[in-house]
């Protein structure tokens, strides 16, 4: 449970934001000042199947009480030169708990705002808890109207269908063809006043400092007022209108809304969500507990069930979709730490599913549907999430069944795929090594591009490539001699392939190179030698190329040159092409993506890699445990209130940045903790320390 006083805020433009989600990708979102700030804020952002992809429906609402003969207002809209109403909104306090709600005090009438999403129905719950309200008062609902994809900005125009249909206790709109109906309802009576008008205007201060466009039309059906008198509950239902097929033919079904009975069955669905995440947090105490319950109930939001049915992993709100390489990273965090452990079964057997040539999808449609392969990393990470899987969840022997029938196949395609050869130049070389990509390409993680071409270039031999394929192909060897299964490679190729990993990335140009350092990428014979975190992975997985004092100086030289108290900063500050704001233009902000901005992701591989070598592994857990308490403690009220974000600035104060609820950051910190917590059960394939 996170409070945050809203009394203090003392900037119209507070920046702090707040989430709800649906399980299907959808989403509602704000800022406390409930004052839209971004394009992508909006109250009813759904992930629909037809047309496919989120797209914001409602806006936002301007809601008030009349009472005494005042307006109240619960939220505020930017205009050019105008802030409405002039002053702040009556809030007092924000609470997350079960959803986000907001205290304020209307003329001296208490009323709480609460704003729920029930899981898997594309449902918007609006709910109004009113205390001493004096006879004659009216909540008023002026709803906005955007109905646009959710990277877009409406704009008045002569295709919208203006006319609102009454019902009962609301109204019902189709504003485009195409496009999913509207129905929107109250649990009391109410009057619906039809008043089409467009709005003009609305500005959104962060798409401003983002150079994009940042104003917007919205449009406005009309004004809901419902009477309220004394202690009472209103709870405005937004959905689609629901469609069914009879004799053929698509026919409108009417279905009876009941917000109230809606609302108490998805407050007990979260009920026993929450009792879940304090019997899998019951091993930790005081602050520990309180954030990894935040970031427990911060992972949920990114598992989600696509409307065709499909399980996936956001790899971020607000913008982002499902991601190959970011769903493999994140799912040992989200599901194997977390209990979730049949989710993420089922997503990890979904993706394997997508194995084509060797590599598995960087990002797939708002439907589930594979778009691209263009990532060398991904089908590496499938190994890492696999090994996770048995050493994280203990999975008992008979299953490793489980592990033959789903995913080894697909480990073994991509093995044969990559010694072979597969698109992108992606392949082995005489020594082992893994080659990949041309300078027009970004196959890595670090894939920012400005005009096209890659800000990062690491086409040619990348460092965390080489760790993650030795790493496979360890895990491969292994599996192989488990399953009776014919070897891929005789036992001198390990040994060759540790051997090459060493001279390439540690051995080679030792002079130039900085001490007790890997280089980044090999690449037509020079090392590049820029301090990045990417070696870090060539410690922390469960196989290591390096011996023992290599693995201990690379963690020392992460430490000292790129750990923050947010993260791992991309690039040492020491280097020429250290950029240490993200923020400005989106080249401005690509430019510095890879370059110095910190990712909090990194997190995980760092302590881990900081236990392997630790003289003093429980003082190394203790350290850790600091670092994390005091991070956390800032930063789960700073940005986007419960979760993580994707970036930070390299430079102090580390201001964050990009998404403002990143999977992978939320993720990497939950495996952290529970690596602290070390109460791993044995693993199928033990793995031994290099």
């Amino acid at each position: 449970m996170i409070r945050i006083d809203l009394r203090e805020i003392r900037s119209p433009d507070d920046s702090r934001e707040w989430l709800e989600t649906d399980g299907r990708g959808g989403y509602a979102s704000s800022t406390l000042a409930n004052r839209h700030t971004r394009r992508y804020h909006g109250l009813l952002v759904a992930n629909l199947q037809t047309p496919e992809g989120r797209y914001l429906l409602l806006s936002k609402l301007e809601d008030s009480l009349l009472a005494g003969g005042e307006e109240h207002f619960f939220s505020s809209h930017r205009y050019p030169g105008l802030l409405f109403p002039p002053d702040q909104p009556v809030l007092e306090e924000f609470l997350l708990d079960f959803c986000p709600s907001f205290t304020s005090r209307a003329g001296g009438i208490p009323v709480k705002k609460s704003i729920l999403m029930p899981h898997g129905k594309e449902t918007l719950l609006i709910r109004y808890d009113l205390e001493r309200c004096p006879q004659g008062g009216i909540l008023r609902l002026k709803p906005f109207l955007a109905f646009r994809g959710h990277h877009e900005l409406a704009h008045e125009n002569d295709f919208l269908r203006g006319r609102a249909e009454g019902i009962e206790n609301g109204f019902r709109i189709e504003p485009y063809a195409g496009m999913p109906s509207l129905v929107v309802q109250t649990s009391l009576a109410s009057r619906f006043t039809p008043s089409p008008l467009w709005y003009n205007r609305f500005q959104y201060m962060e798409e401003r400092e983002r150079g994009f466009d940042w104003e917007e039309d919205l449009f406005l059906p009309g004004i809901i007022e419902v009477p309220v008198e004394r202690k009472c509950t209103v709870i405005l239902s937004v959905c689609g209108d629901m469609m069914r097929r009879i004799n053929g033919d698509t026919m409108r079904h009417r279905v009876p809304i009941y917000p109230t009975a809606i609302w108490k069955t998805e407050v007990v669905r979260r009920g026993r969500d929450q009792a879940a995440d304090k019997r899998e947090t019951g091993g930790f105490t005081g602050e520990d507990r309180e954030h990894l319950l935040a970031l427990h109930r911060a992972a949920r939001s990114f598992l989600i069930t696509t409307p065709s049915g499909r399980p996936a992993v956001i790899a971020g709100y607000p913008w982002f979709g499902s991601w190959g390489r970011d769903t493999l990273i994140s799912l040992p965090g989200l599901c194997f730490s977390t209990g979730r452990i049949a989710a993420g079964i089922e997503i990890l057997t979904e993706i394997g599913r997508h194995e084509r040539d060797g590599l598995l999808p960087n990002f797939f449609s708002g439907d589930g549907k594979p778009e691209a392969y263009n990532t060398v990393d991904s089908s590496l990470w499938y190994f890492w999430t696999v090994q996770n899987l048995g050493t994280r969840c203990g999975i008992m022997s008979p299953d490793k069944a489980l592990i033959r029938e789903r995913f080894w196949p697909v480990m073994k395609r991509i093995i044969r795929s990559l010694m072979d050869g597969t698109r992108f130049g992606i392949g082995m070389d005489a020594l082992g090594l893994l080659q990949a990509g041309d300078g027009q390409t970004a196959l890595t993680w670090m894939d920012a591009t400005v005009g096209g071409i890659p800000v990062t270039p690491r086409h040619g031999y990348p460092v965390e490539i080489n760790a993650l394929w030795y790493n496979a192909l360890c895990f491969a060897r292994d599996l192989t001699a488990e399953f009776g299964d014919p070897p891929f490679f005789d036992g001198d190729f390990i040994p060759l392939l540790r051997r090459s990993f060493r001279e390439t990335f540690w051995g080679h140009d030792a002079a130039s190179r900085p001490q007790g350092c890997l280089g980044d990428v090999f690449r037509d014979g020079v090392l590049d030698t820029a301090v990045r975190p990417n070696q870090i992975f060539a410690v922390s997985l469960p196989f290591s190329p390096l011996d023992p004092a290599e693995q201990t100086a690379v963690v020392r030289a992460v430490r000292e040159q790129l750990l923050v108290p947010c993260g791992l900063r991309t690039l040492s500050p020491a280097d020429p092409a250290y950029r240490g704001r993200y923020r400005g233009s989106p080249a401005e902000r690509d430019g510095a993506y890879h370059q110095g901005t910190v990712w909090p992701w990194l997190l995980g591989a760092f302590g881990e890699a900081a236990l392997r070598v630790a003289d003093d592994p429980e003082q190394e857990k203790e350290n850790l445990r600091q670092y994390l308490r005091t991070f956390l403690r800032q930063h789960l009220v700073e940005a986007g209130i419960g979760s993580v974000s994707e970036v930070f600035d390299g430079d102090a104060p580390h201001r964050p940045g990009g998404c403002i609820a990143q999977a992978w950051s939320v993720a990497e910190l939950l495996r952290l903790y529970t690596l602290l917590e070390d109460r791993r059960q044995p693993a199928i394939f033990p793995y031994p320390k290099p």
